[in-house]
This record gives C-alpha cells, sequence and structure tokens, in this order.
C-alpha cells in the first residue's frame, strides 16, 4: 500500500499544534467525523485487549458541566468534537474471553489455535504487579495514551485541529459522565475543531528540542 509522501506528513505535523480556542462556529462535517472514530478504533493496544471506551461529548449542557470542573477552559464547549478517553477500570478473564471469542469471529480461527495467546493474556491480567508499570491502573493509563496519539496525528492529516487536555477533574467527569457505574474512568480528553482566527497561539513557531538531543542512534 502506498502511503502520503513524507513532506505531506511532516508538512502536516508540523501544522498541527494544541489549539487554545476553537471557531465555536465550525463544525467537524460527519463523514471526517466517521474517520476519526475508525481512527480511534484501529488504535494498537497491548495483546489487541483495547482496555479503553471513547466517550463523545455532543451534550451542550453536559459539556457545560465539564468545562466547570476543567478550569473553564474554553476548548471543552467550543471544539466541535469532545472526546473523553476512559481507561477500563479493570481488566477481567472475561474480558480476555471476549477478545478470544472476537479474534475467533473475525480470523476464522479455532480456540485451540489461540490457547498460547489465551493463557499468556489470562496470566497477565491475573496478576496485576506483572504487567509494564506493576499495576492495572499504570497499565490501562499508558494504552489509552496510544490511542490519544493516533486521534491527534489522524486529526492532523485530515486537517483537522485538536487539544489534548488533563487539565481536568478526573473523579468530577466521572462522576457527570456516569463513568465508574460502566467498569470506566476518565483518563486524558481531546477536543476536536477547527482554530480560530484570533488564536494567539496558531501563528508562533513550533518549538521542539534539536533533532539531535532526542534522537540517539545505536
Amino acid at each position: 500500500m502506498q502511503g502520503v509522501s513524507p513532506d505531506v506528513l511532516l508538512k502536516q505535523l508540523n501544522w498541527r499544534y494544541a489549539v487554545k480556542t476553537f471557531d465555536a462556529s465550525r463544525r467537524v462535517p460527519a463523514e471526517t467525523w466517521r474517520v476519526l472514530e475508525e481512527a480511534l478504533v484501529l488504535s494498537p493496544s497491548s495483546y489487541g485487549l483495547q482496555p479503553w471506551r471513547f466517550y463523545v461529548v455532543q451534550d451542550a449542557g453536559v459539556r457545560a458541566k465539564l468545562r466547570a470542573v476543567s478550569w473553564n477552559q474554553s476548548q471543552i464547549t467550543d471544539a466541535s468534537h469532545l472526546v473523553v478517553l476512559a481507561r477500563k477500570v479493570e481488566i477481567t478473564a472475561g474480558d480476555v474471553e471476549a477478545h478470544v471469542r472476537r479474534m475467533m469471529e473475525v480470523r476464522g480461527v479455532a480456540a485451540e489455535a489461540l490457547k498460547g495467546l489465551r493463557d499468556m493474556m489470562m496470566g497477565s491480567v491475573s496478576s496485576p504487579g506483572t504487567l509494564p508499570g506493576g499495576s492495572m491502573e499504570t497499565y490501562t493509563r499508558s494504552q489509552v495514551y496510544i490511542a490519544l496519539g493516533v486521534l491527534l496525528s489522524s486529526a492532523a492529516m485530515l486537517g483537522v485541529d485538536a487539544c489534548p487536555m488533563e487539565g481536568f477533574d478526573p473523579p468530577a467527569y466521572d462522576e457527570i459522565l456516569g463513568l465508574r457505574a460502566e467498569g470506566y474512568a476518565a483518563t486524558v480528553v481531546a477536543a476536536v475543531g477547527y482554530r480560530s482566527a484570533g488564536d494567539w497561539l496558531a501563528p508562533l513557531a513550533k518549538v521542539r528540542a534539536k533533532h539531535a538531543d532526542v534522537v540517539k542512534h545505536v
């Protein structure tokens, strides 16, 4: 498969930034948003277990409540779309079994062919201390950030702006959205839409460390 050109990739990644002020009058077209949601679904995860759920908050009243517990940041209400990326609080044996069944369905393989993988996953989730980071929370939280990176990069490639946000009260989000009752916890937020012409940050040059300072060839 032929990908986008290197020039286009770097151009779009240089174009993107964490938008501070969105144009509240502009909406992401439905088809473009559908693609971005699908990009989230396609995000990679450890074992492919996908220990997350993505809450797309469209209700204006709910978004106003979320803004109040997000340091009153305007992106929460002014962006076209708001995504709350939530981690699964616990990955259980039932989650592993569901994933195995889904693999059997999609790939048309027998359960016996997946026994080794199933047993490995079961061993990992039954002993959270052995997971990368040493705990279930650290493990699932890190997985959610992989999905965030996919969303930000995908949006940039489509010419859509976004802003990753950690400046919010996670327990308050959990309460407003009823996440804990569903077994999830708010982890990070992404506001998605189009930058305002008056956003002070838009015209500023992107500041990154020198290539040689952060990339080392061994």
